[in-house]
Parts: structure tokens; C-alpha cells; sequence
């Protein structure tokens, strides 16, 4: 299944909520959801109440739309979430969570996830003093996440660190301001993981 190109507050809107996909634009006046809530489509206003499995699949894409994950690497997070100790659910959203784009931008290197993913793709960012251009690279307790000394003068990223200096960083991750760095000090608890998923019916879904 190719990625998708198309408008991202179309996203938004076909899931019902705010999913955050264009940064700054989601806070403001401008954010699709908040000018027209209704589905896209002619027939957006008048779809019936959906089935169980609609309801089920709408978690999915939802949690999918969130990270920016294609169904292949989806069905493949949560076979490895299955194979983890503990709720497959949790494991599934704490594996995502520790995406290296999505640690950028806990970090504030990013005004969305789109936006953190492009800067990683362009090797803008090291892990435990190692170049990681890989979006999808699961950081592991303990490593380190920075910015590239050669990477710390690019304007864009002076402007995201001033960004990143007004932001809320979780308590998963220790982050170092003046070096542009962070440390996954632990997996990010489910309550910490502020997506609007209900990930039990995730589950539902890939059980039946």
C-alpha cells in the first residue's frame, strides 16, 4: 500500500479528531476539524452508525495516521507487541512511541511527526554518537538521541530548539536543552502517551 500524499486535515476530519499532522496549524483557528468536523465526502454528513469491525478499523487507521505508518509496518509492530511480555495493546503504543522520529518530536525537533521524520531521513540526528537516518529505528532504554554537531547550526534547527525550550518534554526522556540531546530513561507508561487510541480494539481487530 503506497503512502499517503493527500491533504493531512482530510485525516483528521475522516477520523473525527484532531491527529496533530500539520504542527502549529492544529492549535489554531485554520485546523480542519474545528472549521468542518463532519467526514470528507458528499456524503460525509450523512453516514450511518458504523459496525463494530468500522469502529475496530477506525482505531487502527487512526493510531496508524498518528505515527505515519504504512499497514505492512503496522501488522509487524503488533506482531511484535504480541510476542512481548505484558498488554499487547501497551506494548504496541510504547513500541511506537519509541520510533526514533516520534523521540525527535517528544523532543520539540519537530513541529509534527511528518516534519521530525524528514529531518531524521536527512541525518540530522545521531544515536549514542552514531548517525541513524532510519525513521522507523526503535530506541532502546538508555541510548542517547542528539542533534549532529554539524546539524546544530542549520537555522531551521535553532528555530525548532527555541520551540523545543516552551514545549512539555515526557518524563520518559531526560532532555539535555543546551546540547540538544535526550536519553530514553524508560518505556513511556500508557498514560503517558497522550494519542487519542483506544487500543484495546486494535486489538479486537488483528484477533479476529
Amino acid at each position: 500500500m503506497a503512502r499517503y500524499t493527500g491533504p493531512d486535515c482530510r485525516l483528521c476530519r475522516r477520523e473525527g479528531v484532531k491527529l496533530y499532522l500539520k504542527g502549529e496549524r492544529c492549535y489554531t483557528g485554520k485546523c480542519a476539524v474545528d472549521r468542518r468536523a463532519a467526514p470528507p465526502g458528499q456524503h460525509g454528513q450523512s453516514r450511518k452508525k458504523q459496525s463494530e469491525y468500522g469502529i475496530q478499523l477506525r482505531e487502527k487507521q487512526k493510531a496508524r495516521r498518528v505515527y505515519g505508518i504504512l499497514e505492512g509496518q503496522f501488522a509487524r509492530y503488533f506482531e511484535r507487541a504480541e510476542r512481548m511480555k505484558g498488554v499487547t495493546g501497551e506494548n504496541l503504543l510504547q513500541l511506537l512511541e519509541r520510533r526514533l522520529d516520534n523521540v525527535v518530536y517528544r523532543m520539540g525537533l519537530g513541529t509534527s511527526r511528518t516534519e521530525a521524520r524528514l529531518l531524521v531521513r536527512h541525518g540530522h540526528f545521531t544515536v549514542n554518537g552514531h548517525k541513524v537516518n532510519i525513521p522507523s529505528y526503535i530506541v532502546k532504554e538508555g541510548e542517547v538521541v542528539a542533534v549532529r554537531d554539524t546539524s546544530k547550526n542549520s537555522p531551521r534547527l535553532k528555530e525548532l530548539a527555541g520551540y523545543a525550550a516552551a514545549k512539555t518534554i515526557p518524563q520518559w526522556l531526560s532532555y539535555e536543552p543546551e546540547g540538544l540531546r535526550a536519553t530514553v530513561v524508560r518505556v513511556p507508561r500508557r498514560e503517558e502517551i497522550d494519542v487519542p487510541v483506544q487500543e484495546h480494539l486494535i486489538v479486537e481487530l488483528y484477533s479476529r
